[in-house]
């Protein structure tokens, strides 16, 4: 290989890797897929929706939220409630999640036989 395209391949790894690091873990594709496909939820109707542990989930949301793809509102109910959205720069990756429903839906048909 030559210079340009070993700079191309540490390139291409090193954007993977940064966006890895942004949506790895168990549940933050999963969060953002539901919050992207299907609009701003409460709290508790995400923790419900998604399996998530109340724990796990509010870690999960502050982090995805550090990265600018959730924003939090808090409402002035009684008792307060909380709501979180995709934030529109989330939405740059519903491409990627829809290819992802779609693969690991075929993936299952494949393994599965279903």
């Amino acid at each position: 290989m030559n210079d340009k395209s070993d700079v191309a391949c540490q390139n291409v790894h090193s954007a993977i890797q940064d966006t890895l690091y942004v949506v790895n873990g168990k549940w933050k594709l999963l969060i953002l897929s539901i919050l992207i496909n299907e609009g701003t939820k409460r709290f508790g109707e995400l923790a419900r929706e998604s399996g998530i542990s109340p724990r796990i989930l509010s870690k999960e949301l502050q982090e995805l939220e550090l990265n600018q793809l959730v924003s939090r509102q808090v409402c002035p109910t009684k008792p307060i409630t909380v709501e979180y959205s995709s934030t529109p720069y989330a939405g740059t990756l519903k491409e990627v999640i829809d290819a992802m429903i779609r693969w690991g839906q075929n993936h299952k048909r494949k393994i599965v036989g279903r």
